[in-house]
C-alpha cells in the first residue's frame, strides 16, 4: 500500500499569509506546506486522513478520483475545513462517504456541517453525504485493518492511526503508555514535530524526536511542521532515521504486518 503525504504544514499553511521569513519566502518546494492531510491506497481502496482547508488542491495535485473512506484525527478546521469538497465523490461513487472519528471529533462535524445533517432548509449545489463511525477499537476500511491511537493534544483526546506497520499521529503534545503499547512494532511513522520552541499542544521537534526514539521506528517523518522550520537546514542537523516530511512524500507500507 503507499502512502502520500498530500500536506505537512501547519494550521497557518507555509508559506504564512503576511510573513517575509526565510522560510516563507524560499523559492525550494520543499518549504511549501500546505495543511496536513495523508493518503493511503492500493489498486482495490484509497482512504484518506483528514481533510484540510487545502484538500481540493491537493486532491488535484494526486489526480485523486476515489475516496473509500476518511480517517479524522480530531475537529479543528485545518484538518476537516475540506469535507464540504468531498461532495464530488459522492456524486461520483452514488455513496456516503464513511468519516472515521472520535465522538469529539464526530460532534464537531454535526456542528460545523450542520447543514449536511439537516432536512428541514434547502441548500443549492448539492450536499456532501457522510456516514459517521464513532471509533473506539480497531475497524475496517474496506478490508483494511486500522487501529485507532488516543493521543492528546493539549487537554483534548485525539485520534492517531496505525495500519499494519505505519502509523499516523499529528496535533500531538502527549502519548499516553497505554498508546505506545499499540505503537510496538511500527515501522513507518508520521509524527507531529512544530517547531523548536516548546508549544502547549504540539511535540516540539526535541519532544518528537524522544517520542520517535520511543517507538523505535526504522523511520520516521515529522509532519505538521510551521515555518520555524527550513527544510534542507533542520534535515541536516536531524537524524536520517528521523527527518521532516515534505508535500508529496510518499513510501510503502505493508498493511496487513
Amino acid at each position: 500500500m503507499k502512502v502520500t503525504l498530500l500536506g505537512t504544514g501547519t494550521s497557518t499553511g507555509v508559506p504564512v499569509l503576511t510573513c517575509d521569513c526565510a522560510v516563507c519566502t524560499s523559492t525550494s518546494p520543499r518549504d511549501r506546506r500546505t495543511r496536513t492531510s495523508a493518503l493511503l491506497e492500493d489498486a482495490n481502496r484509497t482512504i484518506l486522513i483528514d481533510c484540510g482547508a487545502d484538500f481540493r488542491e491537493q486532491a488535484l495535485a494526486v489526480r485523486l478520483t476515489r475516496v473509500d473512506g476518511v480517517l479524522l484525527t480530531h475537529g479543528h478546521a485545518d484538518h476537516t475545513a475540506g469535507l464540504d469538497d468531498l461532495r464530488m465523490y459522492n456524486f461520483r461513487q452514488k455513496i456516503a462517504l464513511p468519516l472515521h472519528g472520535n465522538e469529539d471529533t464526530l460532534n464537531d462535524i454535526r456542528k460545523r456541517f450542520d447543514y449536511c445533517f439537516r432536512d428541514d432548509v434547502q441548500f443549492g449545489g448539492g450536499l456532501p453525504q457522510f456516514d459517521l463511525n464513532n471509533v473506539s477499537a480497531p475497524f475496517d476500511v474496506k478490508g483494511v485493518r486500522v487501529i485507532p491511537i488516543q493521543v492528546f493534544h493539549g487537554r483534548l483526546p485525539i485520534l492517531g492511526y496505525r495500519i499494519g506497520d505505519f502509523a499516523y499521529i499529528t496535533d500531538a503534545s502527549e502519548i499516553p503508555a497505554e498508546s505506545f503499547a499499540l505503537l510496538r512494532g511500527v515501522r513507518t511513522l508520521v509524527l507531529n514535530a512544530l517547531r523548536h520552541r516548546p508549544h502547549p499542544t504540539h511535540f516540539s521537534v526535541a519532544q518528537a524526536l524522544e517520542a520517535a526514539r520511543r517507538i523505535g521506528a526504522q523511520q520516521t517523518w515529522f509532519t505538521h511542521i510551521t515555518h520555524d522550520l527550513m527544510h534542507d537546514a533542520t534535515n541536516a542537523e536531524l537524524p536520517p532515521e528521523c527527518q521532516l516530511a515534505h508535500d508529496g512524500l510518499s513510501f510503502e507500507i505493508n498493511p496487513l504486518a
